[in-house]
């Protein structure tokens, strides 16, 4: 898969400038950040993703994707109008809760409307593009973040509250005590701008297996 235009830059002055990641970025060579699907797709599978196991997971989504999208294209595709034309009831006879329902329908609706428009998204800084998702019912900014990281593959996103990345610092560099979000904030400073790159070789040391999202 393609390899964001900015990976070898990033990779070379954050082993410079950090001991820590020169070692992390060696130990995982020819490994990247890529994209996979549409916004709207990519999105909705977030949603359709929250707080169940990855199996049931695929299991609604498939249904979703039969009922509303292309499950021939590879990977399949959502229809945001077919989205929006579903009543709850139907959507939720495909699995889904009623809550994921209504997200999922609230989500067509931005795209429908243009409210979330994807060719517009170039001309805006990360903080004004998450403004722009949570507004959507079902989306968080951990959510925003990941999706501005993996799809929009922005370079300097620093997602504070995940899991992952403050065990990986506490990890490697504060001998397992963690971080509070705004401590992590001022300490991942130092990788600006490319701090989704930083972010994401800290991921690859707890787990070697690429993240897709």
């Amino acid at each position: 898969m393609t390899k964001p235009p900015y990976w070898d830059d990033a990779t070379r002055e954050l082993a410079l400038r950090d001991p820590v990641l020169g070692n992390l970025i060696a130990a995982t060579p020819g490994l990247h950040l890529t994209r996979r699907g549409d916004p709207f797709t990519t999105l909705a599978r977030a949603i359709v993703g929250q707080q169940i196991s990855v199996k049931a997971a695929q299991a609604i989504w498939e249904r979703l994707v039969a009922a509303c999208g292309s499950a021939n294209a590879v990977p399949p595709v959502l229809d945001a109008a077919r989205v929006m034309r579903k009543r709850i009831a139907t959507l939720r006879g495909l699995g889904l809760s009623e809550r994921k329902a209504e997200y999922i329908r609230d989500l067509a609706r931005h795209f429908v409307s243009a409210r979330l428009e994807p060719t517009k998204w170039t001309t805006l800084g990360d903080e004004a593009l998450i403004e722009a998702l949570v507004d959507v019912k079902g989306i968080g900014r951990w959510t925003a973040e990941m999706f501005l990281m993996f799809h929009e593959l922005r370079p300097d996103v620093l997602p504070v509250d995940d899991l992952g990345l403050v065990k990986a610092v506490a990890e490697h560099y504060h001998k397992g005590k963690r971080m509070a979000p705004k401590a992590l904030r001022r300490f991942g400073a130092r990788w600006a701008p490319w701090r989704s790159v930083a972010t994401w070789y800290l991921w690859r040391s707890l787990d070697p297996l690429p993240v897709v999202y």
